[in-house]
């Protein structure tokens, strides 16, 4: 893997969250650490950035190209958190993407627990939402927003929820699962390097659906996580409600682009009968290399040993599909 060149901000993000007590748990941040050059002073001051960079998948990063993502001290049953702006003060101004200004995906470690949440904006700069983290383990909270005049980020942050752990294996890969009384079928398999298209179907009762309902300006919103370092991959429908080709159902379809060979789990979220229901996959992307784990091996916990970023494979914005 290609040196990374900005660990000065990476390092200032990790000062920031090590040991941070949070109501239910404890915030520490473990994703991979990328050895390089000690030159990030004079890139992060001329606002360069290295092209390893500008091609990891999001989440693996507590700060980017000068934003931080803090978690605040909050009562027991919310979450809170700030986003740091390059001035050290909290960002105010957001843009909307896909409805919202602020996306709050967090996921277990082991990949058993997934919620997609919108917190609420305080005029201080501090987001708050009932907490989403169900549960005993080690969470990932990934943060996907557009500063107002910047780029789309995904930073992320593990949270520490104390209690009795149990690991979960990760489930075989499949084509078809169910939730809530709604089958959905995966077609497709994703490629390292290269958008692949996946098309997922939804059907209930044996018939198809074909009146989904618009959920954050598409039919389906889907988000990827690499198993290992919880890589991110924020994956967009091919079309869009009203634009005159996309059909509600029962088929959507997604352009997605993974960074390397190995296991990812996929999460679905749509909504119909006024409800949104998430489907989550096991999906196998290209041929795992040597001693990679089996989608069934207990999880890694972030390990930097697990599959490790690819420069290239993601040519887009960090931790964005592609429409």
């Amino acid at each position: 893997m290609r040196t990374v060149t900005r660990l000065a901000g990476f390092a200032v993000g990790l000062a920031a969250v090590f040991g941070t007590t949070y109501g239910i748990g404890r915030v520490v941040d473990r994703a991979p650490v990328v050895e390089g050059r000690h030159d990030g002073d004079a890139t992060h001051a001329t606002g360069e950035h290295d092209e390893t960079t500008e091609r990891l998948p999001g989440g693996l990063l507590v700060s980017d190209r000068g934003y931080t993502l803090e978690p605040v001290d909050a009562p027991a049953d919310e979450f809170a958190f700030r986003i740091a702006g390059p001035d050290g003060q909290p960002v105010t101004r957001y843009d909307v993407a896909h409805d919202k200004q602020m996306h709050l995906i967090v996921a277990r470690r082991d990949l058993s627990g997934f919620r997609h949440v919108h917190p609420e904006l305080a005029p201080d700069g501090t987001w708050r939402v009932d907490t989403p983290l169900a549960g005993a383990g080690q969470w990932r909270a990934f943060a996907d927003f557009t500063p107002t005049g910047g780029e789309p980020l995904t930073l992320g942050v593990d949270v520490t929820v104390p209690g009795e752990l149990t690991e979960r294996p990760l489930p075989a890969p499949s084509t078809s699962t169910t939730v809530d009384g709604y089958t959905v079928t995966l077609t497709g398999s994703p490629q390292p390097g290269r958008t692949s298209p996946l098309t997922l179907t939804v059907s209930r009762g044996g018939q198809p659906v074909t009146d989904l309902e618009p959920y954050l300006g598409a039919y389906g919103h889907l988000v990827a996580l690499r198993r290992g370092d919880l890589a991110y991959l924020h994956v967009h429908p091919d079309g869009a409600p009203g634009d005159g080709r996309t059909r509600p159902g029962p088929a959507v379809t997604f352009l997605a682009e993974v960074p390397s060979a190995g296991s990812y789990r996929l999460y679905l979220d749509f909504r119909h009968g006024g409800a949104v229901h998430t489907a989550e996959f096991t999906v196998v992307a290209g041929t795992p290399a040597a001693g990679t784990p089996a989608a069934d091996a207990p999880p890694t916990g972030g390990d930097p040993s697990g599959p490790a970023p690819t420069g290239g494979a993601d040519h887009g914005t960090p931790g964005h599909g592609h429409n």
